[in-house]
């Protein structure tokens, strides 16, 4: 197998909307396809066959069961372009865009597109498993008798849908919940949690009047930026808002301190050198390295607190420190969740414990971390988070000239984080 560079060429994405509001009537298929068709478009990829195409959703249909392909021939794409799906919760569309990354650094293809979506206006209602099974047996029985009587056994209560919660089968606690113990472990403040909510939303109203995301989020359904976003916000409007999760005196997680449930989605173009300089495309950032990590959080570790491990893996491995680095972009699930992890990293005695190290990561320079907004301001469409965040990354490297280098730290659902480095051309 040969090894060369893969390139993040750049993308595309829709605006990000707060669920059950301006993308209620729009399907998964549907939002997905609208940021493919704006990166066709960008990048004149109209019937041009690519090596592969990867996407994911985590609030998925059974009936989108090969949502990937679908979506790929509904653009402008040569349908001969192959396309398949990838599930790894929030860190989705960074997992699409590391495995083509291995491909092309491989030899094995020349481009693809990384993406991902989720709606929670599209949700997958299911029926009980009792109603299942029932309907079941109703489609395999040969007689009207045999019918009727599956029928006439059919109780009010079988017929309760069952709705997807974002909310870990093990422990029965949802993420808001889980973070709730996190940040009373590491002794983080609701003030220390708005006060990164209110970096998020500036940094991201700064970049929309920059004009940052002109080329990077397409008008979709009327809409032309993200509709979560408050620039004018201040910490005292923030610090008004009332606990979300654990609602007695000591919750400090709010609505304004937290992702809200989001639909959009986002894609990304990859590409090797010479692919690229024959289509004439630009090649904003190299795709270095990635790594994944999970955590045993039912024994007690943080839910979240697994990409504290994976960035230290992915760290030692490429021989760098924690703070060589131009831009940080960590995902803000929850801004507690962001503030953990960077205190994990600050701690001498975790980062023995827990990390194998034999002294603490140290600090980062929060001016460099998320500095076009964060998932709390711009929004979190689950599995579309990670392509949002390689988009934006490898463009504010290419802007700060070569030799820039910018992390990406997810943490997923699962007690899982993925990260991953890039470094501007």
């Amino acid at each position: 197998m040969n090894s060369r560079p893969a390139y993040i060429v750049g993308g595309a994405r829709v605006p990000f909307m707060k669920s059950m509001t301006k993308y209620q009537n729009v399907t998964t298929q549907d939002l997905m396809i609208a940021s493919m068709k704006a990166l066709v478009e960008k990048y004149s990829l109209q019937e041009k066959e690519l090596g592969d195409v990867a996407l994911g959703a985590v609030m998925n249909s059974s009936s989108n069961w090969n949502l990937a392909r679908e979506v790929l021939q509904s653009t402008e794409l040569a349908a001969t372009t192959p396309a398949y799906n990838v599930q790894r919760a929030c860190g989705t569309s960074l997992e699409t865009a590391w495995q083509l990354a291995l491909k092309i650094s491989a030899g094995d293809m020349n481009s693809g597109i990384a993406g991902g979506v989720d709606t929670n206006s599209d949700l997958p209602i299911m029926l009980s498993r009792k109603m299942a099974q029932k309907l079941i047996r109703l489609n395999s029985a040969r007689t009207f008798g045999e019918k009727l009587k599956i029928i006439a056994s059919i109780r009010p209560g079988d017929l309760k849908p069952q709705l997807p919660a974002v909310v870990e089968p093990r422990t029965k606690k949802s993420m808001g919940e889980h973070t709730e113990l996190m940040v009373k472990e590491w002794k983080i403040s609701q003030r220390e949690q708005d006060e990164l909510a209110l970096a998020s939303h500036k940094n991201g109203a700064a970049a929309y009047e920059a004009g940052f995301y002109n080329d990077l989020v397409f008008p979709f359904q009327g809409e032309t930026r993200d509709g979560l976003l408050r620039g004018d916000t201040t910490l005292e409007k923030l610090s008004k808002l009332k606990p979300a999760f654990d609602r007695s005196p000591s919750g400090t997680l709010t609505a304004g301190n937290s992702s809200p449930l989001t639909d959009g989605s986002a894609a990304v173009l990859l590409a090797s050198e010479d692919e690229a300089r024959k289509n004439n495309w630009p090649l904003l950032a190299k795709f270095i390295d990635a790594e994944v990590a999970a955590v045993d959080y039912v024994a007690g570790e943080g839910l979240l607190m697994a990409p504290t491990v994976a960035v230290s893996r992915m760290l030692q491995r490429n021989n760098l420190n924690l703070q060589d680095f131009d831009i940080y972009e960590i995902h803000e699930a929850f801004a507690g969740q962001v503030l953990c992890t960077l205190k994990a990293w600050e701690s001498e005695e975790y980062c023995k414990r827990r990390l194998g190290r034999t002294s603490a990561m140290g600090s980062i320079e929060r001016s460099r971390m998320n500095i076009k907004g964060g998932s709390v301001a711009l929004g979190h469409p689950f599995a579309a988070t990670g392509a949002r965040i390689i988009a934006t990354l490898a463009k504010s490297l290419s802007q700060q000239g070569s030799g820039k280098r910018g992390l990406i730290s997810i943490c997923t659902a699962g007690g899982m984080g993925i990260c991953g480095i890039l470094e501007s051309v």
